[in-house]
């Protein structure tokens, strides 16, 4: 069979992001190209390796086995281009980090920073995802390195204490929940709402939450970071569910109301899984101790 490195990322994008046009941005291809390679897989093969849907593509068997194939081919290579790059001078590792909403926005841009700065020859891929899907995908070996709510079941995974944090609701000083100590997300969901773009992971785990209440979010805007949620809360546009490590940095320049959420799920014990820290790369290993630190 006729596949290059190129086929299989794609293939491993595509399964990953649920749809062919944003498994194709993710290896930076037009979508035509990466339907056309998709295509010319399933004609070598002679076999669909995707089922198709308005909802997006899910793997055949077919496809799962080419997925559990692909995975391990790609991981060698990247070994290899890593230890060949040390030769050269060249790029020393690369680290697959998984994170939810609140670790990528709050805590991981100054822990990165750290770790780059003293590390020039690592790179690290962050995404970000919800806490359960990156269980999942550190359990198959697609991420190196995960960063989930402590109340998220890890199976098997080894873990480490990372951060704690809690979420908020934030508003104007006049708003109506102004005047509470604590409120519970249910009475939060009968107000305008400033949240974070769609893609976000937080914004889907509260619109699940909202679900499961019989509501939904009423949204007036949605934005890509906290900080610009609270800008515009500030101006009056709704109220906020924002980390409380957030909300007070704000609220020591803007007049905000910060009230807390007296939800279970609200209190964010963030904690790092591996599939074995034994197993990761060195450099990989040195992001974990990092982290930690």
């Amino acid at each position: 069979m006729r596949f290059d490195l190129v086929d299989l990322r794609l293939f491993a994008d595509v399964v990953e992001a649920g749809s062919i046009t944003h498994g194709a941005a993710r290896s930076h291809l037009a979508l035509a190209a990466a339907s056309t390679r998709v295509r010319a897989m399933e004609e070598e093969i002679g076999a669909a390796l995707l089922t198709r849907s308005r909802q997006g593509v899910v793997p055949t068997p077919a496809g799962q086995t080419l997925l559990k194939h692909a995975r391990l081919m790609l991981e060698q290579s990247a070994r290899l281009r890593e230890d060949l790059g040390a030769y050269a001078g060249g790029l020393s590792g690369e680290v697959r980090l998984l994170a939810n909403t609140n670790a990528s926005t709050e805590f991981l841009p100054e822990a990165l920073g750290r770790f780059l700065a003293d590390n020039p020859k690592v790179r690290v891929d962050l995404e970000e995802r919800l806490s359960d899907e990156i269980v999942g995908l550190i359990a198959e070996g697609v991420g190196d390195i995960g960063i989930v709510a402590g109340t998220v079941d890890v199976g098997g995974l080894e873990t480490f204490p990372f951060r704690s944090d809690r979420f908020v609701v934030v508003a104007q000083a006049d708003h109506p929940l102004a005047a509470q100590a604590r409120v519970a997300f249910a009475q939060v969901l009968a107000f305008d709402l400033v949240g974070l773009e769609r893609t976000s992971a937080l914004q889907r785990f509260l619109a699940d939450k909202a679900a499961r209440l019989g509501s939904s979010l009423n949204l007036r805007v949605q934005l890509r970071s906290f900080d610009a949620v609270c800008r515009l809360v500030e101006a009056g546009v709704g109220v906020g569910v924002v980390p409380q490590s957030t909300a007070a940095r704000v609220a020591q320049a803007k007049p905000l109301s910060v009230i807390e959420l007296e939800d279970d799920w609200a209190v964010r014990d963030l904690t790092l899984c591996v599939r074995r820290f034994a197993d990761l790369r060195p450099y990989a290993q040195d992001l974990v101790r990092s982290l930690r630190a």
